[in-house]
């Protein structure tokens, strides 16, 4: 039996996988100029112009390959309404004491994003905000230190 693997995303993150895709399909017409311009240079086995094209191609054709499948099994997550408990799609804004604000917003992995606030759900911090309540306590876990923070809003 084969188990369909879904990934978990935002309606932004949907966008934003689409927006690629055209993007990544759009290049194929430069790839492909690129190659038969480089064809022009001679013996392909020794043409670097060629063998770069040809390594291009194959990459742009992996992502496409890769975000049409994540497209094609997607689950949308739903941006929690009126709840008082951390889950998926939360944002959560948490306050540590020395009065540093932090906002995270707990996402798929595919969607994750650490440097912009999108945390996966099973990353470390995702797993220790979710189920917690407004006012609850966190210890949050990261290589640099490990840091308590109360949880003031849940959106």
């Amino acid at each position: 039996m084969v188990v369909k693997k879904t990934f978990r995303l935002t309606n932004e993150g949907i966008a934003e996988l689409k927006h690629e895709l055209e993007s990544l399909i759009a290049e194929r017409s430069e790839i492909a100029e690129s190659i038969r311009t480089a064809r022009e240079f001679g013996d392909l086995a020794e043409n670097s112009e060629y063998q770069s094209a040809r390594s291009a191609q194959e990459r742009n054709e992996s992502r496409i390959s890769e975000i049409e499948h994540i497209l094609q099994n997607v689950e949308v997550i739903k941006t929690p309404k009126g709840t008082a408990k951390v889950q998926l799609g939360s944002k959560v804004t948490l306050k540590g004491d020395d009065s540093r604000t932090k906002i995270f917003q707990i996402v798929g992995t595919v969607e994750a994003d650490p440097l912009n606030g999108k945390i996966s759900d099973e990353s470390p911090i995702g797993q220790a905000l979710l189920g917690k309540h407004e006012n609850d306590q966190v210890e949050i876990k990261t290589p640099a230190e490990t840091a308590i923070y109360k949880i003031v809003d849940i959106g």
